[in-house]
């Protein structure tokens, strides 16, 4: 008897805009542009900036959230994993419950209705649009903790996926950098670094499954753009990730540059990174392989699909 797999259909119900979240964005964006204008630049805010841009973007988001804790690509200590969350937090993109739930979904319905920021719904969509709209699918608690198991029972990770600590956190170094430097480094390492960080993370989204080239043939429409992937530490390598999502480097040639990896090889080196999985070829610690998932089958629309159910001791 032949099994025919479907790919999953669901129709979407008309969203309504989630008026607090397009105000936040619309907020910032203005402070990071017209901020500037009135309290100048300094080679000092540009370091500190550049500086944030590496603690939050790569060791926060890239490194902490996307290949430590969404895809276990490797192992690292308690202390290590909890500073890199904390880090991924003053990036602004949410705590991690929320930010490992959605691109969980991401991979389990990559370019599907069920895909948080389907590329197939044009590139605003899948670049900045997804989070203006109010989809009880990606907020709900209960469908999130399907996917985010592990992190849900993580009492420190799921402390900092609160507002309160999210927005303490970025007011705590916002004041921190008024008190040390001035006014002008603290706009700039806070609304210009967040603005920054936030477009280079969601050109993953957008512009790779809209531009670049392919290793893999994949049934999703995910591209290697070179220029996301020196932006955006490595993650730009997106067709490769997507073939082998829970290995830790993304760059499979030569000349795919992937500094996250760079990172994850020097941290095993010092003791802070173990078991790392690799393609075979690279001498893996560990047979590459996602953290053993239980799979379980959810209906929707016109077929149904697999998702993956992780636990803590995974």
């Amino acid at each position: 008897m032949q099994t025919q797999t479907r790919k999953l259909q669901v129709a979407k119900a008309p969203m309504a805009p989630d008026w607090p979240i397009i105000g936040w964005f619309a907020g910032l964006h203005a402070l990071a542009i017209f901020g500037p204008i009135f309290v100048g630049v300094s080679t000092t805010a540009i370091v500190v900036t550049v500086i944030l841009y590496f603690v939050t973007g790569m060791l926060g988001i890239t490194l902490g959230y996307h290949r430590l804790l969404t895809h276990r690509t490797f192992k690292a200590p308690r202390w290590v994993e909890r500073t890199l969350a904390t880090f991924g937090v003053l990036a602004l993109q949410r705590g991690p419950f929320d930010w490992v739930g959605h691109h969980r979904m991401h991979h389990s319905f990559t370019d599907t209705g069920k895909d948080p920021h389907d590329s197939n719904e044009g590139f605003w969509w899948s670049h900045i649009g997804w989070m203006c709209r109010k989809n009880p699918e990606i907020t709900d608690h209960a469908k999130l903790k399907r996917f985010a198991r592990d992190i849900a029972q993580d009492p420190y990770l799921m402390a900092l996926s609160g507002v309160w600590p999210q927005v303490g956190l970025q007011v705590a170094l916002g004041l921190l950098l008024w008190a040390v430097f001035d006014l002008q480094t603290m706009i700039w390492g806070v609304f210009v670094r967040a603005a920054v960080v936030y477009h280079v993370t969601w050109f993953v989204n957008s512009a790779t499954h809209k531009w670049g080239y392919r290793n893999y043939e994949t049934k999703d429409s995910s591209s290697n753009n070179w220029w996301v992937g020196l932006l955006a530490f490595g993650e730009g390598w997106h067709n490769n990730h997507h073939t082998h999502p829970d290995i830790a480097p993304a760059g499979h040639k030569w000349w795919e540059f992937d500094l996250t990896w760079q990172v994850i090889k020097l941290m095993r080196l010092v003791g802070l990174a173990y078991d790392v999985k690799v393609l075979p070829a690279e001498g893996s610690d560990v047979e590459p392989a996602r953290p053993r998932p239980r799979k379980i089958a959810v209906a929707g629309g016109g077929g149904a699909a697999e998702i993956a159910m992780y636990d803590a001791k995974d």
